[in-house]
């Protein structure tokens, strides 16, 4: 039943939630300029890992250096929306 369990999810319930950066980084041939790009996914707060992962191969294999890094992050399910319920429901 496991296999039935999407990835998103499984990573929600160990505490992942939606981060989003909004990176801005110098053009290449212009460097006056700055470009944004939005990067999105499932990551743990306040480390970052994936984030951090990221972050590291742009300095590592792309031209643009980087300028600035905004992020926003927001758990999905918190431990608030999860309650035991105590009793039993019959369905017929």
């Amino acid at each position: 039943m496991v296999e039935d369990v999407s990835k998103d999810f499984r990573l929600q319930m160990e505490g992942y939630g939606l981060t989003t950066a909004q990176i801005h980084y110098r053009l290449p041939d212009h460097p006056s300029l700055l470009q944004l790009y939005v990067w999105q996914d499932y990551d743990l707060a306040p480390e970052f890992p994936e984030l951090k992962g990221f972050l590291s191969y742009w300095e590592r294999e792309l031209e643009g250096p980087l300028h600035s890094v905004r992020v926003a992050h927001h758990r999905l399910i918190t431990p608030s929306e999860w309650r035991a319920i105590d009793g039993v429901i019959m369905l017929q």
